[in-house]
């Protein structure tokens, strides 16, 4: 019996439909670098890249008009300036209304060039800073400070060196964050293919594009414009999606709220639940009558009405899909939800796109059957195990103790058995057909799922499990923890005077609720942090981090667990974890006002997020900053890294840094 279980979905649209996302506009990006033009002649070169629909202004604009370009290059002995900074890209003239003249800009790229003449035959020094102001067609940004630094050796016969700017590290590695989901989203989309309301409309989508005695030229145009409308409606969810925003740290305070958490673990609950068999969520007749009408007018009109009633019929085992994917794009970058069901529906509208241009392929597909059922169920028990993820974040975001990491992986534990047994025939839903015997497709998923179950015991006991550790909670939330004991026990003693080198000044600020893995010691305010580096000479390791954060745990998992990394910051840094999205009330005499958008931060997350977005212009985790004791950064940050050699070079370089300006 079918029921209409819209509400769910309703409960979802209706969440999704307040702002959600947004990012830090930095439209513009630096690189700097030189070339060496004869004996003690050198060009500085400055080089900006403009993202699309932005414009960068010249060195050359009338008064009354925008900020221009300009650069300011620091005096010394040791070189002189020869002539002034020259635009090597040609600006674009364009009348702008809103200043009521013409105006000198540049857009995609530009590139500015300062000739110098060293006069020391020591090693030369040249710092300053570049001021710019952004505008596209709508928005113009306020004008920004870039700073650099060239340091240039006379008897220097290498090749041109550039510096890229800092944020370039943290491009890369969302980046990389964002093509993991563009995955993992094509998976998702090939997934919706096999369930049971999905699989059986491949041969009838490829009958409807064979129907008649139409032209295989317009037969190939109906069946593209079929498999691009399905990737213009699922992509449409996550555009609409993409464009509500509201805050460059709004995303993190939803994303660690109960209340929204609470919302998406039951909605995964009812989710699986559909899976099971419990219900289907099954849109409107009206609206799916509607749709079926238009499709059956003909022509490539009826090819687009096809596609949307492809989505909608699929809908009832799509759309706990699509939820899923939308959900865990929540914390993530703005463009996360629109990418994300980009790959989706591209997935999912290819093997139909491909029928129905080769219909003749249809006789090689297996027939529908029970199959498609266990597919469906196996979604369900995945579902039901990622759900955790929410609860796991509501208990590390208000210290609530009750979904430790040992627990969590318990359950996981006990979830993927049954789907192990499932998956033997020895437990049944109730859609499902008798298991008269294993197969072998069937015996390699059984394999692989108890293989996993059995990796998963020693996290039990502290083991990293280190694949799926973005997952799971922190490695500080474990218990039960006889690996860190002895991992911490392995590395040599090491000592500073008398003292050991992980010893603190005082106690840290809320060290009973937030801590550090592996044994290591740290501070969790700035400024108590700040001044116990000074006090011990060390380096400030600023780690920006966040109890929702994937990433965050993921480096921790990979990279801080290695003992080269351990043993360097366990040495040589004073460690400040600052976590973004605790939601600790402060006391009122800790309240601050904020310079970016002029609220009051009143608790622990708001406020490190604000310091976040203030000082260092980015607002995603996990960053991690060296810092002297005049809070100057030492090295360009970086951002999500699984590299250990990459991350000890920068640990390396930072301290280097430090002693040098000793």
């Amino acid at each position: 019996m079918k029921r209409n279980y819209t509400l769910v979905l309703v409960l979802f649209l209706l969440f999704y439909s307040n702002p959600l996302f947004s990012q830090i506009l930095d439209p513009v990006s630096w690189e700097f670098g030189y070339n060496k033009t004869g004996e003690m002649q050198y060009e500085l070169v400055f080089t900006a890249t403009i993202e699309n629909s932005w414009h960068l202004y010249s060195q050359d604009i009338p008064d009354g008009g925008p900020i221009p370009t300009s650069f300011s290059i620091n005096e010394s002995d040791n070189f002189e300036l020869v002539g002034n900074v020259e635009e090597i890209s040609e600006p674009e003239e364009k009348y702008d209304s809103s200043f009521d003249m013409n105006l000198k800009l540049f857009s995609d790229k530009a590139v500015f060039i300062q000739k110098v003449k060293l006069i020391s035959d020591e090693p030369v020094t040249i710092s300053g800073s570049v001021e710019f102001m952004s505008c596209d067609d709508q928005r113009c940004l306020p004008p920004k400070d870039k700073e650099f630094e060239f340091v240039l050796e006379p008897n220097d016969v290498s090749q041109p060196k550039t510096t890229i700017d800092s944020s370039e590290s943290q491009s890369s590695g969302n980046m990389s964050s964002l093509l993991g989901f563009f995955f993992l989203s094509i998976l998702a989309g090939f997934a919706g293919i096999l369930t049971p309301c999905v699989f059986p409309m491949i041969p009838m989508t490829v009958a409807f594009f064979s129907r008649g005695n139409i032209s295989r030229g317009k037969s190939l145009a109906q069946a593209i414009i079929f498999g691009l409308s399905i990737i213009i409606i699922y992509t449409s969810i996550g555009l609409i999606v993409s464009l509500t925003s509201a805050g460059a740290d709004f995303a993190g305070n939803i994303s660690t709220h109960w209340i929204p958490n609470s919302i998406f673990f039951l909605l995964f609950i009812a989710f699986a639940a559909s899976f099971f068999g419990m219900f289907e969520l099954i849109l409107p007749n009206k609206l799916l009558n509607k749709a079926d009408k238009q499709a059956d007018k003909g022509g490539l009109i009826a090819a687009f009405f096809m596609g949307l009633t492809t989505v909608l019929v699929s809908f009832s085992c799509t759309g706990p899909i699509v939820g899923a994917l939308l959900v865990e794009a929540a914390g993530g970058e703005v463009i996360e939800p629109a990418l994300g069901m980009f790959g989706f529906s591209l997935a999912f509208a290819l093997p139909f796109t491909l029928f129905a241009i080769f219909p003749s392929w249809i006789n090689s597909l297996p027939k529908s059957g029970g199959w498609l059922n266990s597919v469906k169920v196996v979604l369900g028990f995945i579902v039901l195990a990622f759900s955790l993820k929410f609860v796991s974040t509501i208990d590390q975001g208000y210290h609530l103790g009750i979904m430790s990491r040992d627990i969590y992986i318990a359950i996981w534990i006990v979830i993927f058995s049954l789907m192990g047994l499932y998956l033997l025939g020895k437990i049944k839903f109730a859609h499902d057909s008798d298991v008269p015997f294993l197969s072998v497709p069937r015996l390699v998923l059984v394999l692989a799922t108890f293989t996993f179950v059995v990796y998963l015991i020693p996290g039990l006991f502290g083991a990293q499990l280190k694949p799926v550790s973005g997952l799971l909670p922190p490695k500080e939330a474990q218990k039960f923890d006889i690996l860190s004991t002895a991992l911490q026990t392995s590395l040599p003693p090491v000592t500073l005077g008398t003292n050991e080198t992980n010893i603190l000044c005082e106690n840290p600020k809320y060290a009973d609720f937030l801590h550090l893995p592996y044994g290591l010691t740290g501070y969790f305010d700035y400024r108590q942090g700040l001044a116990c580096a000074k006090t011990l000479n060390k380096p400030v390791f600023l780690d920006f981090k966040g109890h929702a954060c994937s990433n965050c745990k993921e480096v921790e998992a990979k990279v801080w667990s290695d003992p080269d990394v351990l043993k360097r910051l366990k040495e040589n840094f004073v460690i400040i974890a600052l976590y973004i999205d605790d939601r600790t009330k402060l006391p009122e005499d800790e309240w601050i006002t904020s310079d970016y958008d002029g609220k009051i931060k009143k608790t622990i997350g708001k406020k490190n997020a604000d310091f976040q977005i203030s000082r260092f212009k980015i607002n995603s985790q996990p960053y991690y900053v060296i810092l002297d004791h005049k809070e100057n950064v030492l090295v360009s940050p970086m951002a999500y890294n699984l590299n250990i050699k990459e991350y000890n070079d920068f640990l390396d370089a930072g301290l280097k840094k430090f002693e040098e300006g000793k």
